[in-house]
């Protein structure tokens, strides 16, 4: 089981590190490249990451890689994936805000700077499972129904013990994710005091 584990731990490192690669490529070029274009690149990284080069590598590049960054978790995962292979960014700045809140108040509280761990709550607190299931619901609500499929797919992940984590946190958040939520908020916010900044040049009298 261990082995099976590490397997797939592998084939999604992989899978990562071809589409960060990818993103890469069409940020130099500044250009969106086709799916078929995509998926030939994502077919080939790929295997560059999953099989052992030989030379001085005893492990997969992308062994290292998870060596470093740790498994991600699945809506983090996910959430890259689609992005960068069907085009799907449809984030409302809502959910981004909720993501860097709960980050910032998360992550302290579980390296200890608090009188209760929230990180417990992961490991089969029902009272934690619904909130988590609320969650979705209102994404739904809020009509961003990609979001309702991402906490789904995170919480059978986590029934399924998908990965070496028996802790839906893991399934649910990493640093990753809360790092790209922040800088989203900062773009957003920057972009909307630009756009503020050169309505006021525009319109200024004279």
């Amino acid at each position: 089981m261990n082995t099976y584990m590490q397997t797939i731990a592998l084939i999604e490192m992989s899978i990562t590190c071809a589409m960060v690669l990818i993103w890469c490529f069409q940020k130099v070029l500044q250009t969106q490249m086709s799916l078929t274009v995509r998926l030939v690149l994502l077919l080939l990284l790929g295997n560059l990451f999953f099989w052992p080069l030989g030379l001085s590598l005893e492990l997969p590049l992308a062994a290292y890689v998870r060596g470093v960054t740790g498994d991600l978790s699945i809506v983090s995962m996910l959430l890259l994936w689609s992005s960068i292979l069907l085009s799907v960014k449809d984030v409302p700045m809502g959910v981004k805000i909720w993501i860097a809140l709960l980050a910032i108040i998360f992550y302290p509280l579980a390296l200890g700077f608090g009188m209760f761990d929230p990180y417990v709550w992961g490991y089969g607190s029902f009272g934690f499972l619904i909130a988590v299931i609320i969650f979705g619901l209102l994404c739904g609500l809020a009509g961003w129904v990609w979001g309702v499929w991402l906490i789904s797919l995170a919480i059978m992940a986590w029934a399924a013990h998908w990965h070496e984590s028996t802790n839906l946190w893991d399934y649910l958040l990493d640093p990753f994710l809360a790092v790209w939520s922040v800088c989203a908020i900062i773009t957003f916010i920057y972009q909307r005091r630009r756009a503020k900044t050169q309505s006021g040049y525009l319109f200024r009298a004279g």
